[in-house]
């Protein structure tokens, strides 16, 4: 529109300083004309171009006949009656404070938020059938829906708890799924903060600490368990190698033994006094120091 303004400035004054410039009289008007003609070409010629500016793409919008290639950051050079709508492929955030029903019935106030961007390769699309307020129209409604009938199926101690994370994945997938084919690209939903009705979060901590404690009891049974089988095994262990030294031991094989370590010991350069024919037939050694 801009355009066909400023193409009728330069026209009409361009006819108007080639009537006056022969007329000695108007010449200094017609000096005017013609810078006033040169400056609405420059505009005229100014709307040929458009910036993108980073992290946005254009839409190319002729009269009502929105074009399905879009114009990339940076200068572009684009019909001057054509209407070019930047729209952010940007990371964009939107954060809800909702109550939610938990799956016994109980409200949950939620604090979640909903990181997206826009396709690039679907702006084209959505701007012809949502428009430029797409997350008031396709972001909005499908993320509360999808939070309350997903926090619907879980207790509220799933909110509190280390489920939650499990929680986030379920909602960010059932968005992905609602949002995708309409070119809009969720990356994740992350809860932020959960509030319990009064009194139900003592109780679930309470309940927690009860569980925590009574694992700890198990795993000291558990550790006193292994520790009794372990001595119970020990004690087998030595009554077994008792069993068979006692086997293995006889009064001609205590002999003998007793006669080598005579020998040993007569060898010995230490002082000492050895007398045969001692107890049992064994030597008895005696020290003189």
């Amino acid at each position: 529109m801009f355009f066909l303004i400023f193409a009728i400035v330069a026209v009409v004054a361009f006819v108007s300083w080639q009537n006056m410039r022969s007329n000695p009289n108007t010449k200094g008007t017609a000096n005017i004309s013609l810078m006033v003609s040169f400056g609405a070409v420059l505009v005229m010629l100014s709307n040929c171009f458009t910036v993108i500016p980073a992290g946005n793409v254009g839409v190319i919008d002729f009269f009502g006949t929105v074009s399905d290639n879009t114009l990339k950051s940076g200068i572009n050079f684009v019909n001057p009656l054509a209407r070019i709508v930047k729209m952010s492929i940007k990371t964009q955030e939107l954060k809800e404070v909702m109550d939610v029903p938990s799956k016994e019935g109980l409200t949950v106030q939620l604090e979640v938020s909903v990181l997206y961007h826009l396709n690039p390769e679907k702006a084209a699309d959505v701007y012809k059938t949502v428009g430029e307020e797409y997350e008031a129209i396709i972001i909005e409604p499908q993320f509360r829906s999808v939070t309350r009938g997903v926090t619907a199926s879980f207790e509220a101690k799933a909110l509190y708890t280390s489920e939650r994370e499990h929680l986030s994945k379920i909602i960010l997938e059932e968005i992905t799924a609602a949002t995708a084919v309409r070119g809009i690209t969720v990356e994740s939903a992350p809860l932020r903060r959960v509030t319990l009705p009064g009194g139900l979060s003592a109780s679930i901590e309470q309940k927690l600490q009860s569980e925590q404690e009574s694992q700890r009891m198990q795993f000291v049974l558990t550790k006193e368990k292994q520790e009794a089988d372990r001595k119970r095994i020990e004690a087998q262990g030595i009554s077994d190698f008792q069993k068979i030294v006692n086997q293995g031991l006889n009064s001609q094989l205590l002999t003998w033994k007793g006669i080598e370590a005579t020998e040993k010991l007569a060898n010995s350069p230490n002082t000492k006094v050895i007398i045969v024919g001692g107890k049992d037939g064994l030597p008895l050694i005696l020290d003189t120091k």
